[in-house]
């Protein structure tokens, strides 16, 4: 008995050093981190330790070194000091290199970020670019968000990046949301926690830095922030419900980095704000609504927000980066000198992408020459940055090898765990007409209608996907500027069709007038189908909440994005080529809850 029992211990122990051997340590600055830190911290300026604050965002591209945009960019390294750099759409190897060239002129390391939701393919086009969060959690499997988080690790040091901005943790439960939509993982506060700590825990384990966004959180507003200050009127103790939920989670996982939202929380900080006279205006599209409304100090400038709630109460001690310092929901009330002053007194240890990089860095030093910030403040933060900077290898190793990245970015399995985890996404929320599986004998038409302006090529994987598959069909495509001949000839597509495909491409388009719309000349087509009792399978490459425009149309797929592998998953299910098992995260309001998906089989 006590020979079965010692197995039974044996066993058990031998259990939970497996376990434990697949949970990677927790990501953080080590005592050796601290030292080199420490060490640096001592002999920098005044100048210098400023400098480390702001991080400057580049569209890398070839450059002469003489050139003026080189010498711009290394301004920004040598002149100012920046501490780091945001890198945004661009080809990946110029991308590199010019970050190397400036690695090579900055004294102290730079710290290298990028937005990357949905992998690095969210700024490379030739990376694979993932389904959006909303299309992952459709699958109701955490483990693809632990996944990606992974490969985007991966790729991302590949490529020289040791800082990724993800996972969101806003909990979309507003449908009118422009800016956050399909990138959250739901409405959901446990859910997008559950989600987000293992895309956070993928990456982190790579040794990459992971940042939760946009706290105190960004699901509930209806106004997107590159165009002005969106308001969350909501009392502490709904945050704790809902907003602060997947922050706590992510807090208590070991998240080294969190990004503070331009959102006002009247009810939490009311100090009041009014618009400047003459604001700068930089992330918003042309022709966007401009909001400027009188209203309260935004969480990016908030102590009661950052120092009080999230250092204090919540316990966080890793980074906080503001949010892009140049979008309307700022500049509108603050010019940029007075606006990181402000960021930083009231917590912040980084400045994302400033408008104006120099005014920046001038309030900065004035007021710490004035004491208006302490040296001891100042320390504090560029001490932490130093800290991390080490942790992540950037005082051993600063240059990425260019000769690495096309045997790591993008490799065959990556692609595939792409295509999977959009098969599993796709979403039929109604088929009142038995539409689906498709109908090969009829005469079909497919129309794609799109709030962006990439032309034809934007409803490629749908079409190129059908007709891989034998449906023919004749197509047309609908944008904002479509001229009156391409509407009228759009019109005659669908009216000799017995049945129609339509893509409803209203992706999220922060800054943009018509983010997660549609036009109006393709909406009033649409429309009339539906009105005429046509047969039309709707599908939305975008924003999920669409139906909502369209509350009587008969079918409805939901793909959540219109990246390829979602539009290919979409145009298979169409044509029975595949098991329909996605679930809404969301709930549409007034038409089904979160949940929803009628399970669909393969035709055989």
């Amino acid at each position: 008995m006590k020979f079965l029992l010692s197995l039974i211990i044996i066993f058990a122990l031998t259990a939970n050093a497996s376990v434990a051997a697949q949970v990677a340590p927790r990501l953080e600055p080590s005592k050796a981190a601290w030292n080199y830190a420490d060490k640096l911290l001592k002999k920098m300026t005044v100048e210098e330790k400023v400098g480390q604050l702001i991080h400057i965002g580049i569209n890398a591209k070839f450059a002469n070194q003489d050139s003026e945009y080189f010498q711009s960019i290394k301004r920004d390294v040598v002149n100012n000091k920046v501490g780091g750099i945001i890198i945004f759409g661009a080809p990946m190897y110029e991308t590199v290199h010019l970050v190397n060239r400036m690695q090579e002129n900055a004294k102290f390391p730079l710290l290298i970020s990028i937005d990357a939701e949905t992998g690095i393919g969210m700024r490379f086009g030739d990376a694979t670019n993932f389904p959006w969060n909303m299309a992952v959690a459709a699958t109701g499997d955490p483990e693809y968000a632990r996944k990606i988080g992974s490969v985007t690790g991966r790729e991302a040091k590949a490529m020289g990046i040791q800082h990724v901005f993800a996972p969101v943790l806003d909990v979309n439960n507003n449908a009118d949301n422009p800016v956050i939509n399909v990138r959250s993982y739901g409405e959901n506060p446990e859910t997008v926690g559950r989600f987000g700590v293992v895309f956070m825990e993928g990456l982190q384990g790579q040794g990459v830095l992971a940042t939760a966004k946009h706290f105190p959180g960004h699901g509930d507003t209806n106004v997107d922030s590159h165009r002005g200050l969106p308001i969350i009127d909501h009392s502490r103790a709904s945050l704790e419900k809902t907003e602060l939920v997947p922050f706590r989670q992510a807090i208590a996982a070991g998240i080294g980095s969190i990004m503070i939202a331009h959102i006002g929380l009247p009810q939490i900080d009311p100090t009041e704000i009014k618009p400047l006279k003459q604001a700068l205006r930089v992330e918003a599209e042309d022709g966007a609504e401009i909001v400027d409304l009188k209203t309260t100090l935004p969480a990016t400038l908030s102590p009661i927000v950052q120092t009080q709630i999230l250092r204090k109460e919540m316990n966080f001690q890793g980074l906080i980066v503001t949010d892009a310092m140049g979008m309307s929901g700022l500049t509108l009330y603050f010019d940029q000198k007075e606006a990181g002053v402000r960021a930083f007194l009231a917590g912040a240890d980084i400045l994302e992408k400033p408008a104006d990089t120099e005014a920046m860095l001038t309030g900065l030093i004035e007021a710490v020459k004035s004491g208006r910030i302490t040296e001891t403040r100042l320390n504090e933060s560029v001490r932490k940055i130093l800290a991390w900077k080490y942790q992540l290898g950037l005082a051993k190793q600063k240059i990425t090898p260019l000769d690495q990245i096309d045997r790591i970015v993008s490799t065959k399995d990556v692609e595939a765990l792409a295509n999977e985890i959009a098969a599993r996404s796709i979403t039929l929320v109604r088929n009142d007409s038995d539409l689906l599986p498709l109908d090969r004998t009829k005469k079909i038409a497919v129309l794609g209608i799109s709030n962006g302006f990439d032309g034809t090529a934007t409803m490629s994987g749908l079409v190129n996907t059908l007709r891989a598959n034998g449906i023919k069909f004749e197509s047309a495509y609908l944008q904002e500027n479509s001229t009156a001949e391409q509407i009228a000839a759009a019109k005659k597509t669908v009216e000799t069709a017995d049945l129609i495909i339509v893509g409803l491409y209203g992706r999220v388009r922060t800054g943009a007038k018509n983010s997660v719309g549609l036009p109006e000349n393709g909406a009033a087509i649409l429309l009339d189908l539906i009105a005429a009792k046509r047969d039309v399978i709707g599908v939305s490459f975008g924003n999920p909440y669409i139906l909502s425009a369209f509350p009587d149309m008969k079918t409805y797929l939901v793909a959540y994005g219109d990246m390829s592998s979602l539009q290919r998953a979409a145009a298979t299910a169409i044509v029975g080529g595949q098991d329909i098992t996605g679930r809404l995260p969301i709930t549409l309001p007034g038409l089904y809850q979160r949940g929803t998906g009628i399970q669909l089989l393969k035709k055989n």
